[in-house]
């Protein structure tokens, strides 16, 4: 089961009044102008004008600008780290050093990767609820006045209406999400899903600093080693953002809205109370089982997080093992604050509607070491060539089989990683042929 997007249902926004989002805590005393303004947005199906002021405005009472000291102490964290995670990978470091960003340089540095993430299922959202809502209010049953209004309004009268109130809704969503994220996150990776440049806050490192008892610098260099980590991955690994980012397309995709709830839901609005409309989003116009292609979409994603997530506690843990005094409890604080649902996993939910499982994590790490042990640091490393030589979701649920190549392989034999690589370079230089051989070529219109 997973939960609606956006936050719609029961709850979100305080459903009082004649603000029914909760969005007139946010603009003082000019609320009703600035709806006014924001629903003239034509930008997308997120209003991310309002996302970004929405969150800028959480976020000015507690940042703070960094300090040099601080910018001085994340460089050199990630100066260090890059030395400990030379010798335990084959992928290089990725350019730059870390930046030192206030919460706010945060929102800024990160807003085009949540775009890019969150308008396609909004999207999707708005699509659906449109649909949904044109094929519902044409049933029977509906009171009079609301029957009469539809047929004066013509076909197809709610794709612009749901373009509108859906960007203000979803921008007002998005923007309290980030707001909260950028209070708590530590970096530009903690997500999973690459979302800029290498980065540390250095005021949400010392908030996750309080109370383990471990020195800030020795917290500070385990984070600059999980930031380094990932984003040599991500930098290295050139079909990895996007296998990530398509399979959160293809959940969206998915999205189906009830045309039966919309006519319950409009059928018991009470225009003297704007707070019904909140309720009727929360009323069951989400189909929150997933639909089988969202279903692999999710199972995808999930195997490519945990995949990720694995390597990188893998690699970092040898790195940082018997060198920070530590380290093992930096990495289960870290499991844990990932397992128990994390500002990330929390933030991730709202935004795209989906929980993700990072109790994979551990088997994704184990199945990472025993591919370590078997084929050594640059077999290992290899298989990101190509995601086809990567687990399946199925091969996380026993890591050693996957490794000593399961059933389909002599007890004690592994997989022959080199012939599979030789075989992905010949299939790679055969569709480069047929491409050179085609009459349109490389450069042709429908390449």
């Amino acid at each position: 089961m997973t939960r609606p997007p956006f936050g719609f249902g029961p709850g979100s926004g305080d459903g009082t009044g004649d603000d029914p989002f909760g969005l007139a805590g946010m603009f003082g005393g000019d609320f009703m102008a600035q709806i006014s303004k924001m629903m003239s947005w034509s930008g997308g199906p997120v209003n991310w004008d309002l996302a970004t002021e929405v969150a800028t405005n959480a976020l000015r009472a507690d940042d703070r600008a960094v300090t040099p000291a601080e910018q001085v102490e994340i460089a050199d964290a990630g100066r260090l780290a890059d030395v400990w995670l030379d010798p335990l990978t084959t992928l290089p470091a990725a350019a730059g050093e870390p930046a030192a960003w206030s919460r706010a340089a945060w929102l800024e540095g990160t807003i085009e990767a949540w775009k890019q993430l969150v308008d396609p299922v909004a999207g999707r959202v708005t699509a659906a609820m449109g649909g949904a809502l044109e094929k519902g209010l044409s049933g029977d049953g509906l009171p009079p006045e609301i029957a009469g209004l539809m047929q004066g309004l013509g076909p197809n009268p709610f794709t612009g209406v749901m373009e509108q109130v859906g960007g203000l809704v979803f921008g007002a969503q998005v923007g309290q999400a980030l707001g909260a994220l950028a209070s708590e996150v530590l970096g530009t990776t903690e997500v999973g899903i690459p979302l800029g440049r290498s980065a540390l806050l250095p005021a949400n490192v010392a908030v996750f600093a309080e109370g383990l008892e471990v020195p800030l610098d020795e917290v500070r260099l385990y984070l600059a080693l999980r930031e380094g980590a990932h984003q040599r991955l991500f930098a290295h690994v050139p079909w990895l953002k996007a296998h990530l980012f398509d399979a959160v397309d293809a959940y969206g995709r998915g999205i189906e809205v009830d045309p039966s709830a919309i006519e319950r839901a409009v059928s018991s609005f009470d225009p003297t109370d704007p707070a019904s409309v909140q309720e009727a989003l929360g009323s069951g116009l989400f189909e929150l089982e997933p639909t089988p292609a969202q279903q692999a979409a999710l199972s995808r994603l999930e195997a490519a997080l945990a995949l990720v997530e694995g390597w990188v506690d893998l690699v970092v843990d040898r790195a940082a093992m018997g060198t920070l005094p530590h380290a093992v409890q930096l990495r289960e604080t870290v499991r844990r604050r990932r397992a128990t649902g994390g500002p990330a996993e929390q933030t991730f939910a709202t935004l795209v509607g989906l929980q993700l499982r990072p109790r994979r994590l551990r088997e994704a790490a184990s199945l990472w070491e025993a591919v370590t042990e078997a084929r050594g640091i640059e077999g290992r490393d290899a298989l990101w060539a190509h995601p086809d030589l990567l687990p399946s979701p199925e091969d996380l649920d026993d890591p050693t089989a996957w490794v000593t190549g399961g059933t389909a392989a002599a007890p004690g034999d592994a997989i022959d990683w080199d012939a599979g690589l030789r075989q992905l370079d010949k299939d790679l230089d055969g569709e480069l042929d047929e491409d050179a051989q085609s009459p349109h070529g490389l450069d042709g219109d429908e390449a």
